[in-house]
């Protein structure tokens, strides 16, 4: 890595530190065409960790035949013990919950949509009944003193449906924080968002009496807008970020969706901006390339991309 760079030189308006919830091991891999290897996974949070990401989203327990790529949360799971780090995992239902809290789980995560067609395709609900799913979820994870992030998707348009209403998001997301919800991340799904629009559904969610502080936000890059969504998001003073170790990932029921924004990408940026992540960036850069060696393909990252090409 070049000496010096990225220059340090702060902007206006932005917080002192940001926390990167890693989705790579759990939101990157489920897109993946080939399973990888339960041990493989193990060693990609675990280096994912020692890279200084304190959020590391571990695996799903959903039924393995929806997500086949992490059918093996159960053999994975015990293997972390030790990683030091936040491990959440994603569950769909109580069923799910069971399973996560027989491992010793600590925090998970529901994932539900501000759309009816993609609740229908990823869950097979209506948004109401998809919400209906989560209470006792929720519930039951509050009573055990767990904690709670409520995923929403298409946030800013779907392939289906086209523009989403701001105020249909605003809807949503005010039923997962009165459900109990200790955070909200806001997803871009197929990666259409735009700052104006960012900047506008975080301003209504605050009218509509969502704090920032318990907001994060979830951007793809499909038409190379995560990271300038992600400067309005900050300069609106949301604190949390998901991103993806070497840009992998995508949503296996919105074919539209391509990588999510490269924890890679976010770190140069926001190393650049002064913004404290705790990110040691040559050790993240160095286990993207690793696992990209593991999927037999180079990191779509752009940072990963420059960083290996100047080694």
């Amino acid at each position: 890595m070049t000496t010096g760079l990225p220059m340090h030189v702060p902007a206006p308006g932005l917080p002192a530190r940001v926390r990167i919830h890693e989705v790579g091991p759990r939101d990157g891999l489920q897109n993946e065409k080939t399973v990888v290897p339960t041990a493989t996974k193990a060693e990609f949070v675990r280096r994912l960790a020692a890279a200084g990401l304190s959020t590391v989203e571990a695996t799903s327990f959903v039924h393995p035949k929806w997500v086949p790529q992490l059918a093996d949360a159960e053999e994975l799971f015990p293997l972390l013990q030790g990683v030091p780090a936040r491990l959440p995992v994603l569950v769909p239902n109580e069923r799910g919950l069971d399973r996560a809290m027989a491992l010793g789980a600590r925090e998970i995560a529901v994932f539900a949509s501000a759309t009816e067609s993609f609740a229908k395709a990823n869950l097979n609900r209506t948004v109401d009944e998809a919400l209906a799913m989560f209470e006792p979820v929720v519930t039951r994870a509050i009573e055990q003193g767990l904690r709670i992030r409520g995923y929403l998707s298409m946030c800013f348009g779907d392939p289906w449906e086209g523009a989403v209403p701001v105020e249909q998001v605003v809807r949503v997301t005010k039923a997962l924080a009165e459900m109990g919800c200790d955070e909200l991340s806001l997803g871009d799904t197929i990666g259409v968002a735009t700052p104006g629009h960012v900047t506008r559904l975080l301003q209504r969610l605050n009218e509509a009496g969502v704090p920032t502080s318990r907001l994060a936000v979830h951007f793809h890059d499909t038409y190379g807008q995560a990271l300038s969504n992600t400067l309005a998001a900050l300069q609106h003073g949301v604190t949390t970020v998901d991103a993806s170790a070497g840009g992998l990932g995508g949503c296996p029921y919105a074919k539209s969706a391509t990588g999510n924004l490269a924890t890679e990408d976010l770190v140069w940026m926001l190393d650049g901006l002064g913004v404290e992540t705790g990110v040691d960036l040559a050790a993240l850069n160095a286990t993207s390339v690793w696992m990209a060696e593991q999927l037999g393909r180079p990191s779509p990252s752009r940072t990963v991309r420059a960083l290996s090409h100047k080694e």
